[in-house]
Formats: C-alpha cells, structure tokens, sequence
C-alpha cells in the first residue's frame, strides 16, 4: 500500500507546530514518508514554496548563497532535505531573527543536523521538533489509540481470542514499517532494505560526516543488530570491530545521526543493588533490523537466539513511536542491575511510571514479572502500570497494577 493512505500519528503535532513556531524540524530516516506528509500539510495550507535539496541544482544554489536562497522565498515555504546544505539552517536563523512569523518555514532532514552545535544553536528557540519513524503497527492497523496514554492512565489494552504463540509477532517483526517494504514479498523486501542500508552508509553518511575510513559502518551495524538487548558495550565492540575506542563512538553517533540506530539510556533510580548505567541501542524498525541479520520469518520461528532480542527490540521502537504523540510527557529507558531488568521503563515529567517487560512464551511465569513488582513496591503510587508483552491469547490481571498483554496490543 502507497504510504498516502496512512494517517501518520505526528501529523497534528506538525500542523499544531506551524501555527506557533517560526520553523518546524521534521526528521527521520529516509522513505519514512517524510516527503509524502510534509507534500500533504503544505497543500492543506497553501504553502507558498517547496523546494528539495535531493535536486541538484537547488542544492547548488542553496551552498552558492544561503542568505540570497532564504531571502528570495519570503513567503511560507518546505525545504526537503534540508541537512545537504547545513548552513542553509544559520540563513535561516538570521531569517527568523528579523521576522517571527508563525509558519515560515517546514524543513525535513534524513539526518539529525542538531548534533553540530552551530547547527543547534541556530534552531534552538526558533524550530519545533518532530520525529518520523517508520510507520507504526498502529498506524498500518489504523488503530488511533496511543499505548503510552492509556498506559499512564492505568488502563492496558484489553485483548481476546490474539493468536498465540510465535504466529503472534513474527511476521509483523520481519515486515517491520517502512511505508516500501510493509507491502513487499519477503525476497523483495529483504532486496529493498538491504539496498536502503547500503545507499544510506555510502550517501547520506558521507554527507555530513568528516570520517574519511567509514568502511567499518556495515560490520559495527550488523554487530549492534546482533547485540540487541543488552546493554552497549563499547569495549567489546571496540576488540571485536579492532577500532580504536573513540572511533567506535564516533561512529555509532553517525549511525544515530541518520536514523538508522536509536539510543536507548539507562534508568537510574537507585533501587539498590549494582545499577547498569550503559544505554541499549535498537535499530530503529524491526524490517530493518531482520534484513541486516539475513533472518527471515522461517528462522525467526526456530532460533530462540534470534526471536528474543528481535522482538525486544520490536516492542521497545514501536513503544518509541507512541511515545513521540503522546498526550503524555515521558522519557523511555531501560533498567538493569545484578540481579534483574526491565525492557522498557517510561518516566513521566510528574515522576510517575510505566514499566513493559517482553516474553517470547505464551505463558507468564511469577519470575517474569518479579522486576516490574519490586519497581512497584518500592515507587508506591507513582507506579501506573506494569505490563508483561507475551504471545499468549488474551489480556490477564496478574497482580495490583500489572498486567499480561498480548503482544497485538500494541496496534488494537
């Protein structure tokens, strides 16, 4: 299906972004749609110029003259791939400077320019923020319900009669989100994002990176993807890729940059124990994440080594993506000590909590939610709600505030 048919989550945080702010940022990976929503939002308001860097000849003209590109576009205006010309982001800065006006500019990028502190400096106060991810399952499903909400309001989602078992996730695992593959046959889709990360390491890398050697990019991707669901150790990463240490964090922070990997911090409560302060990284769709490991839905049904960290990483980007329009205002962690953890913890501003552990198995066993009710027991009413994701078939309360959820909660 042609993207044009998904209402994305993030649209009416844009139109609402546009009625206040001088400039509004929206970033993502490429053909997350992007293009399409911004193509959408300019037609609803008559935007009065759209132009895209991909072109070259723009592009060009954009790095000849920045100011005099800003300038002669004085009315309302999109500019697509706005990181090819980063300096184009201080013309407009000086722009909005002289004149905040509501809705000036709609900018997209592939790639998080706010990692250059010029460029940082330049938007802060004067750009809206908003991220797009691959399509969410809620999205592909065209359920308008937001997980996290209803989640902070106590309220799981109440699911009966799901497939049970492996028949649950798999295949949305392997299709993953991204609005060219969702509709694909397996060996096309695998095809189309194999090819999506090579041209994304070789183009859009090469575009704002100062790394010269960026030959190691695929090995330290594909050994992420291998590692998801354990804390990121860069030690490791750095005797097994033979990199110096300060290459490798280099290095992840690009693969961050262009949205092709997420960062996922590590929650610091002190509860006791021996607390892990190292953040976890997922590969921001799952589709992706099952194309850089050769797994297919076959070997995802028969490798426990593989399904585990394959759905975490599944459930912890899709609860991402909620996390972006929710009503609510939270941060999304994991936790980790030596003795337990927990997939995904969300932090309100008000300090309340929301803990989600996932299982493979159809069944849940007291040992599974033990982490998510010491977290409840220690936090008291802060605590909102504790959830263990499984493959089993219906919605079950298994203690005050926690609750088994099959795993197609996440898009009902």
């Amino acid at each position: 299906m042609p993207d044009g048919i998904y209402k994305r989550h993030v649209s009416g945080l844009v139109a609402e972004a546009l009625d206040y702010s001088p400039a509004v940022f929206l970033m993502g990976a490429r053909q997350v749609g992007k293009s399409t929503l911004v193509e959408r939002i300019a037609a609803e308001r008559s935007v009065d110029d759209v132009v895209t860097l991909d072109d070259r000849s723009v592009r060009e003209a954009a790095r000849a003259d920045p100011a005099g590109f800003v300038a002669a576009r004085s009315g309302s205006t999109v500019i697509d791939e706005v990181q090819r010309v980063p300096d184009l982001l201080l013309a407009i800065k000086r722009d909005i400077d002289r004149e905040r006006r509501p809705g000036r500019f709609l900018l997209t990028g592939s790639a998080n320019v706010l990692t250059a502190p010029a460029v940082n400096d330049a938007l802060t106060g004067r750009a809206a923020l908003v991220t797009l991810w691959p399509l969410a399952q809620s999205e592909l499903s065209g359920s308008g319900r937001n997980l996290v909400d209803a989640l902070f309001a106590g309220a799981p989602p109440n699911v009966s009669d799901a497939p049970i078992g492996r028949d649950a996730f798999v295949e949305p695992v392997v299709k993953g989100g991204y609005p060219e593959a969702v509709r694909l046959g397996a060996r096309a889709r695998r095809r189309l994002l194999t090819d999506y990360v090579r041209s994304t390491l070789e183009r859009d890398l090469r575009d704002i990176a100062t790394a010269r050697n960026l030959d190691a990019m695929p090995r330290l991707l594909r050994l992420i993807a291998s590692r998801a669901g354990s804390a990121y150790n860069v030690s490791s990463v750095t005797k097994a890729l033979g990199l110096a240490r300060g290459t490798v964090h280099d290095y992840t922070r690009l693969l961050e940059t262009v949205f092709l990997v997420k960062r996922i911090p590590a929650w610091r409560p002190g509860l006791g124990g021996r607390e892990i302060h190292a953040p976890k990284l997922y590969l921001v769709d799952s589709g992706l994440h099952a194309a850089v490991l050769g797994a297919d839905v076959e070997r995802i049904a028969g490798d426990d080594q593989l399904t585990g960290p394959l759905l975490e990483s599944f459930v912890a980007m899709e609860i991402a993506r909620h996390v972006d329009w929710a009503e609510t205002a939270a941060a999304q962690y994991h936790y980790r000590d030596r003795r337990e953890e927990i997939d995904v913890v969300l932090e309100a501003a008000s300090g309340d909590l929301v803990a989600v552990e996932v299982k493979a198995s159809a069944t849940v066993r007291p040992s599974d939610w033990r982490p998510i009710r010491r977290l409840r027991d220690a936090r008291g009413s802060a605590f909102r709600a504790g959830l263990i994701l499984y493959a089993g078939a219906e919605t079950v309360a298994l203690s005050d505030r926690i609750w088994a959820v099959p795993i197609s909660g996440l898009w009902l």
